[in-house]
């Protein structure tokens, strides 16, 4: 369980709208998916929606809201400000949707939504630091918390560069600084903190105890490494360094999976749960995310490159995440509306307070709708990825339908 004083935790309802409209995106950006193609390109307007649509709209804004009730866990200490974290969420989500608009719509609107979202990031990075200033451990998660928000700054930097540069308001190499944008965000900030938080969460909810952490030392190095090298390369358009770059991350996330696989060895509960599953479809999906972008470096057609992408992304991301939040937010409600409880009532267990058929429809929908999508991709054939197109938006519904019961529960 969270070890976590009272003191320290954010109110419910700081958080909760995080999770929720986090998973109402992540609907709307699934059922976007059913209008695309299974063959496109990277450099396309309304590909480039959809993309900010899900990291944005569902990923950062979930990252965001776990983030405020893990950085007090991982530091034990409480939150510099707080209640900046009210501030945070309507700037991203507003600028989010107003970014995905420019995208589809209004490219002059990009500028002004990625300004909202730039000020969302500046905040949740500037507090999050202010916050570690405070801490007095040093362990790898509160490094990862420190070297993912630099990421993150340089991601969106990047990124408020590009919005400018599509709208003509400065003169820059879309393409160049495209991929230090996406390297940065996906691999700075996203998998790196992924990789932080698994190191506490996972044998949390695993009951792995007594492991060796030197894997994910290294695999925590080397991909931070890796990225700075494909960041620098892209910027100054040197081929040898992003290339260099990959081979390093690959590396790095080599470690991080056998990492995982000691943690696993080591678990107690072995129990297929929701959580379970998820884990291992999203560790799955890495796994075959990473074998189809070896196969594009050799020299395969965009289309593996475009696979590799969709699985890392729906695959790895979306069930780590989603897995995830099944057991977050039943302990965030327990210890808001029940810890005080104890001893005096009874009070519910966590596995009882989420819906299980519902997480159960969820997890098949969504995982047999990213396996169809994928191979859609691959094979370029539309009816295979629309039809896991469809499936996916399925299991956002009983996504959002799981969250708003676990958020209401006890109420």
């Amino acid at each position: 369980m969270f070890a976590i004083s009272r003191d320290f935790a954010p109110p419910l309802d700081l958080i909760a709208p995080f999770f929720k409209i986090g998973a109402l995106l992540y609907l709307f950006s699934m059922i976007a998916l059913i209008g695309f193609n299974s063959s496109f390109a990277y450099q396309e307007m309304a590909v480039a929606g959809w993309v900010h649509l899900f990291l944005l709209g569902f990923v950062m804004v979930i990252i965001f809201g776990a983030m405020a009730q893990l950085i007090p866990v991982v530091l034990e200490v409480g939150h510099a400000v707080v209640d900046l974290y009210y501030v945070i969420l309507p700037l991203l989500g507003i600028g989010t949707l107003i970014m995905v608009a420019g995208f589809w719509i209004e490219p002059a609107l990009l500028s002004y939504g990625g300004l909202l979202v730039l000020s969302s990031m500046i905040i949740f990075a500037l507090e999050a630091f202010a916050t570690l200033k405070k801490a007095e451990i040093n362990t790898l998660t509160v490094k990862t918390i420190a070297v993912s928000n630099t990421y993150l700054l340089l991601g969106i930097l990047t990124g408020f560069a590009i919005a400018l540069g599509l709208n003509g308001t400065i003169s820059i190499n879309v393409d160049t600084m495209l991929k230090a944008h996406v390297y940065a965000v996906l691999g700075g900030f996203v998998l790196l903190t992924i990789m932080g938080l698994s190191l506490t969460l996972i044998p949390m909810f695993s009951l792995a105890h007594g492991f060796d952490e030197t894997p994910i030392k290294r695999g925590f190095n080397l991909v931070a490494i890796g990225v700075g090298i494909v960041f620098i390369g892209a910027l100054v358009s040197l081929d040898i360094l992003q290339w260099l770059g990959y081979l390093i991350t690959i590396i790095g996330a080599g470690f991080y999976l056998y990492q995982i696989y000691i943690i696993y060895k080591l678990t107690v509960r072995k129990e297929m749960d929701i959580w379970a599953k998820a884990m291992f479809f999203g560790f799955g999906s890495l796994i075959l995310s990473i074998v189809l972008g070896v196969i594009y470096l050799l020299g395969a057609s965009d289309s593996w490159l475009h696979t590799s992408a969709w699985f890392f992304i729906l695959g790895f991301i979306g069930f780590l995440i989603n897995g995830h939040l099944y057991k977050i937010v039943p302990f965030l409600v327990w210890f808001e509306r029940f810890a005080p409880l104890v001893g005096k009532e009874k009070v519910p267990m966590l596995h009882e307070m989420y819906p299980k058929e519902q997480a159960n429809m969820m997890f098949w929908f969504s995982s047999i709708g990213t396996t169809l999508g994928g191979l859609g991709l691959l094979l370029e054939n539309d009816f295979l990825f629309k039809s896991g197109a469809s499936l996916l938006m399925i299991g956002g519904v009983f996504l959002y339908l799981s969250m708003s019961k676990m958020l209401s529960y006890g109420k």
